[in-house]
């Protein structure tokens, strides 16, 4: 069986694809783990501790409820979320 390719026939995801943006110089020359904290720790090129920048963290929770007291399945679930 032949392919589109063979064809001759572009994929149709071949239309969706985009360039790659630039490349962002960054900072940091080298990344280790600080075994306390298990954060990572950039350091520049003459091995200079690097700060790169603060993010927040997330948790998630899902509840799922199931009734059946007619004997039709029903199915539903919560969810929600906390940011700092």
């Amino acid at each position: 069986m032949a392919t589109a390719i063979e064809h001759g026939v572009r994929p149709w995801g071949a239309d969706r694809l985009a360039p790659y943006p630039t490349a962002t110089h960054r900072p940091h020359t080298s990344v280790a783990l600080d075994p306390d904290t298990q954060l990572g720790i950039f350091a520049d090129r003459v091995g200079t501790v690097v700060e790169m920048g603060k993010h927040g963290t997330a948790k998630g929770t899902e509840t799922s409820t199931i009734t059946n007291s007619d004997s039709a399945p029903d199915q539903g679930h919560d969810q929600d979320s906390e940011q700092d």
